[in-house]
């Protein structure tokens, strides 16, 4: 007998990203392997003492590496891809329910940033690989 798979969507249960991303993912593995905490120091000077928070600057340079080691060029398409990547959302620690950063947003903290920012993180980066092999 042909079987049919009705489209009906049932509310979310109680589920976590913790449990849906496999304990073998390379995201993962990227989250133990990296200490993003230096970002913090890098890009002080670049922000306000008051006013509205911003998008946390480790979660924008998770994003730069999704974005390089997913080859994608704009980051309107990275924010689809974190949209539809539970992976991903883990990355970066956002829950299923909550709101994604516009990529409009993270365009504008790259022009802030400029090119020196961007090239301390990967410098930093390189070598923290260099050390953990």
């Amino acid at each position: 007998m042909m079987g049919f798979k009705e489209r009906a969507f049932a509310p979310l249960v109680a589920v976590s990203l913790e449990e849906l991303v496999p304990q073998d993912h390379f995201y993962r593995h990227l989250q133990k392997a990296l200490d993003l905490s230096f970002v913090y120091d890098h890009v002080r000077g670049h922000y306000a003492v008051a006013g509205r928070p911003s998008i946390d600057p480790v979660v924008f340079f998770k994003l730069q590496l999704v974005m390089f080691f997913e080859d994608i060029r704009s980051e309107r398409l990275l924010m689809r891809q974190v949209a539809d990547r539970l992976s991903v959302r883990w990355y970066v620690g956002y829950e299923l329910d909550e709101p994604l950063p516009d990529h409009s947003t993270l365009s504008k903290i790259r022009t802030r940033y400029g090119l020196e920012i961007f090239r301390r993180f990967f410098e930093t980066i390189v070598e923290q690989c260099r050390q953990a092999k």
